[in-house]
């Protein structure tokens, strides 16, 4: 099992789903607020729903606009294309989502090429090798940048938190080449809660950012990309022609809404919970966590056992209710939510030591 090859949960009663904090289910207001939501056409603008998350969302994160996509991928795909011409590069991490795990869209859709440069352990691009891919070559040769894109919190990197600083000083060569940036922002609440800053602080330096309703904020379906006003009517069209014009969204927008406003403060009982976790973990044999990169509700060990493999140890766990993911031969991943409370968390601890003993 590699990457997002997930095993597919058993049928098992009061399971830990500790795969993603994609399994999240809607909160009862969400479900309530989607029953009695105002409806209309979205793809005639007239859905006053979706207006409103929109706008709130565009608000929350300092932008001019904002547009709401049905997933991650197709906001980071339909954003990209906004911002570049065909035969152009996209500069980003190594270990980057849109890199890994967006079907590379970029290049079988949009006629983009992808530069990826080395991600150190905090998530971060080197600056110098930055700079150098971003600089135009004035030779036919080679292919011009059209945009840098970041991610934050970074996934393959176990949920770290990219700084205000860091984002300053990307902007800086950014601004220096000529590029936009677009921000991979699929839990960006969850780093502002980490680093304790309003959201404002991350999204400024970049111009254009995507976020997930659909992750710690536990709406059911949902992504939204903000930016200037000019490039989210390019989004818009990207999103038209990538199949994701909707009608009557609203259904979906009134959970956003209830993520927005109520689910974002609650993120700090995750992280808790992934340092819970991630803390009892590290005392278990063939258990290995870098404990200062849990920094928010993702726990990414590595996992080397004289006894059991990856598969064999997660199958183990599944027999006693628990979900985890493997992300390599010998690396896992867990992830709290909403819905994962403390007392799960000593369970897992408790199977863990059960296991492994």
């Amino acid at each position: 099992m590699q990457g997002y090859a997930l095993p597919l949960a058993d049928q098992l009663p009061d399971r830990i789903d500790l795969r993603s904090d994609t399994v999240t289910l809607p909160s009862p207001a969400m479900r309530a607020a989607m029953s009695a939501a105002a409806l209309g056409d979205d793809v005639y603008g007239e859905d006053p729903t979706v207006n409103e998350l929109e706008r709130l969302a565009a608000e929350r994160v300092g932008k001019e606009a904002a547009v709401l996509v049905v997933s991650g991928t197709m906001g980071n795909l339909a954003t990209m294309l906004a911002h570049c011409q065909r035969g152009q590069r996209v500069i980003l991490g190594n270990e980057s989502h849109i890199y890994h795990y967006e079907a590379g869209g970029a290049s079988a859709l949009g006629g983009l090429i992808y530069h990826p440069l080395s991600t150190d352990p905090n998530g971060c691009i080197d600056l110098a090798e930055l700079a150098e891919a971003a600089t135009t070559i004035d030779d036919a040769h080679f292919a011009p940048p059209g945009v840098i894109c970041l991610e934050n919190t970074h996934n393959r990197r176990g949920g770290v938190v990219l700084t205000p600083n860091y984002l300053a000083q990307v902007r800086r060569i950014a601004d220096d080449h000529g590029l936009p940036v677009h921000l991979d922002g699929a839990r960006i609440f969850n780093a502002a809660v980490a680093l304790g800053v309003p959201v404002t602080d991350l999204t400024r330096h970049v111009d254009t950012v995507m976020f997930c309703l659909s992750k710690g904020l536990s709406a059911p379906v949902g992504s939204l990309v903000a930016g200037p006003a000019d490039v989210i009517a390019r989004v818009r069209r990207g999103r038209k022609m990538l199949g994701g014009g909707m009608r009557q969204a609203g259904v979906i927008a009134a959970a956003g809404i209830v993520a927005l406003t109520e689910m974002v403060d609650r993120l700090a009982e995750d992280h808790t919970n992934a340092r819970l976790l991630a803390a009892g973990l590290a005392e278990l044999p063939g258990v290995q966590i870098d404990l200062s990169k849990v920094q928010t509700n993702i726990v990414r060990f590595t996992f080397v056992h004289p006894r059991l493999s990856v598969e064999a140890f997660l199958a183990a766990l599944r027999k006693r209710g628990i979900l985890m993911g493997s992300m390599s031969n010998t690396s896992i991943r867990a992830v709290t939510h909403y819905g994962i409370e403390a007392a799960h968390i000593e369970q897992v601890v408790s199977a863990a030591a059960e296991i492994l003993a």
